[in-house]
């Protein structure tokens, strides 16, 4: 696990700055503390921070070809690495080392851009082709691993692990990029490909750019891989007899390290799979687990981790976060260089930090909600698409528009009242009723907090277009995988992967992810959604898959989430910061935003009135952002 960055001159053979390129790289060194790598020649600068975890002693990066002429640099693991390793040297190629940082060299060597579709792993890497004159850059299938660049001034290419690498070159303007700003509100990150800043994107998952030198053209990403939820579908007889095996191959894989190794358990369904695998195949030795609590038992899950942990006979540590404890309000606006705006931050980087003094790998559960439909608001999508399809769309407008408009916004109140959001979805197509109900801001509040000025820069844009522009590749007409698609093409990368990559990372942590094991998605995708979601209860195929492993109280138990107190921290320690950041000169000063409509936000949670925290903890977020990289 490692940080990797570099500058290509597009057009000419110009010499990299040295300095600045390490100046660069020590950005990112929490990313890889243990060493760093630097390759210089005309036209071109790479550089290397590692983490070292398979080859310890050899493996140093940048990495090259038994003739020097192809160098890597590479973030991540390929677990099929012995086998490729095998392959190729069958094909004539001559390793020199005995890690999996080398098979990628031999590997494009042999297969081109194709050899990205033999790798198992997650990944981030350039690779520099001196004979072709060509930089190719690529991401893993599922976006585990970050990668972003950018095109400065003077046709110099610049990549980076972390986006302050880029912004950290002199040479970089910080351009806001408006829709950024409407992504960020809706969804609570920018969404791939874009960035908030317009001259810098992310590479997005299961794509790859190639440049050469030689024939120059415009930057473009190319897919090679992507989710298919159109395959045959399984039966529930292969459900039932091929899930715990293959997942326990996506383990097991996992499992190869130099250093300590454990995993994470939250008491969740998805982490308690992971360590009953992990136990069961390495079962002469003690797995080390961690978990986070809180001291407030609506948060707190570390009874039901306990359990786990004593099932497996586990060598288990619990860390609690205070309800006290928002030092890390300013430590995340640096940690995620944008606007990011999941509170579970706090709690994941405390988990990563309590985990790194015991080990340097930790397995984790995500993406089994996204897999396997385990979130309630897929339950509530499927409910609301029987009624669209009940009622046409001008009655369903009729009926449900004026409904979500004058409803009243019932925080206060019993779950089963809380109806506007459901209102304003009804009125709506699936796509929209789905951007609706996710949003942290729904589309009438952030009409309401943006200024004139921002709605101009907008020019109409609405956050509902990144899911129309995933929508278009589903290859789906089950309503179910669906969402399910336009989840992982978002909310899973976006947020849920990044939160990791960036907590982890802070603390030099490497987290490995089997249930995004890319065959394993391939193979789940096939799961019919009727074994997915049975009545009432999501995740139904898995868990009941799981029930010889784990008890029935860690299988069924309703799902809580790995959320922190916000709405009274708001009202009590974070009153007063909360207050200062959204009155700061720089906010205010950006003409972004309605300052009165933010004053209202404000006062109508400290009265009770209204449950704001989310949109408050946005606000609060982007305003640190803005004062630390634009005010």
């Amino acid at each position: 696990m490692c940080g990797i960055a570099g500058i290509l001159h597009l057009q000419d053979n110009q010499q990299v700055d040295s300095l600045l390129l390490k100046q660069l790289n020590s950005l990112q060194s929490h990313r890889g503390p243990d060493a760093d790598g630097f390759h210089l020649e005309p036209g071109l600068g790479l550089a290397h921070r590692r983490l070292s975890i398979i080859d310890i002693a050899g493996s140093h990066q940048p990495l090259f070809n038994e003739t020097g002429e192809v160098a890597v640099v590479f973030n991540g693991e390929i677990y099929n690495f012995a086998e490729l390793t095998q392959q190729l040297k069958a094909k004539g190629h001559i390793f020199s080392t005995h890690g999996d940082t080398e098979t990628i060299v031999h590997a494009w060597e042999e297969w081109g851009v194709d050899c990205v579709k033999h790798f198992r792993g997650m990944f981030a890497f350039a690779i520099w082709d001196r004979p072709k004159q060509q930089l190719f850059l690529a991401r893993d299938r599922m976006g585990i691993k970050p990668l972003f660049y950018a095109l400065l001034p003077g046709d110099k290419l610049i990549f980076g692990s972390e986006l302050k690498v880029i912004t950290g070159h002199p040479d970089f303007n910080k351009n806001l990029y408006y829709p950024g700003i409407e992504q960020y509100f809706t969804f609570g990150y920018v969404a791939e490909p874009n960035t908030i800043f317009a001259d810098a994107f992310k590479l997005s998952p299961g794509h790859y750019i190639l440049l050469d030198k030689s024939q120059p053209a415009s930057i473009r990403q190319q897919q090679y891989w992507d989710i298919d939820f159109s395959g045959p579908a399984l039966t529930a007889a292969e459900v039932k007899e091929q899930l715990i095996p293959r997942l326990e191959e996506a383990v097991d894989i996992r499992l190869i390290a130099e250093v300590p190794l454990g995993a994470f358990l939250s008491g969740g369904v998805d982490s308690s799979a992971v360590v009953a695998l992990m136990a069961k195949i390495q079962q002469d030795k003690a797995v080390n687990t961690c978990s986070i609590g809180f001291d407030d038992q609506r948060f707190d899950e570390t009874d039901y981790a306990n359990k786990v942990a004593q099932q497996y006979h586990t060598n288990h540590r619990t860390g609690q976060v205070d309800r006290n404890d928002f030092s890390l309000v300013d430590k995340l606006v640096t940690l995620y260089d944008e606007p990011y705006a999941d509170s579970s931050a706090i709690p994941t980087y405390r988990v990563c930090q309590l985990a790194r003094q015991h080990v340097t790998v930790a397995l984790s559960g995500d993406g089994g909600d996204e897999l396997f439909a385990g979130y309630r608001r897929y339950r509530f999508q499927l409910h609301e698409e029987k009624m669209r399809s009940m009622l046409p769309d001008a009655m369903r407008r009729h009926i449900f528009g004026p409904l979500g408009r004058h409803y009243p916004k019932l925080d206060w109140a019993p779950r089963f009242v809380r109806a506007k959001t459901t209102f304003q979805s009804l009125a709506m197509s699936a796509l929209d009723g789905y951007c609706n109900a996710v949003s942290i801001m729904r589309a009438d509040a952030r009409a309401q907090l943006f200024s004139p000025q921002l709605k101009q820069h907008l020019a109409g844009y609405s956050a509902n277009e990144v899911f129309e522009r995933h929508a278009v590749n589903a290859k789906t007409d089950d309503p179910l995988k669906l969402v399910q698609y336009l989840d992982m093409k978002t909310y899973l990368v976006g947020d849920i992967l990044t939160k990791v990559d960036r907590a982890s990372m802070a603390h030099s942590l490497e987290v490995r992810v089997p249930l995004l094991d890319h065959k394993f998605v391939e193979w789940a995708s096939r799961i019919p959604s009727a074994m997915n979601i049975q009545g009432q209860e999501g995740k139904a195929a898995f868990k009941q898959a799981l029930e010889p492993y784990l008890p029935h109280d860690i299988l069924y138990r309703k799902k809580m989430g790995f959320a922190v107190p916000l709405a009274s921290w708001f009202r009590g320690p974070l009153k007063q910061a909360l207050q200062q950041a959204l009155s700061s000169e720089a906010l205010a000063d950006a003409g972004l935003f309605n300052q009165a409509y933010i004053q209202r936000l404000y006062q109508q949670h400290q009265s009770g009135q209204h449950d704001h925290s989310s949109a408050l903890w946005s606000l609060l977020m982007f305003s640190q952002f803005y004062q630390q990289q634009l005010g």
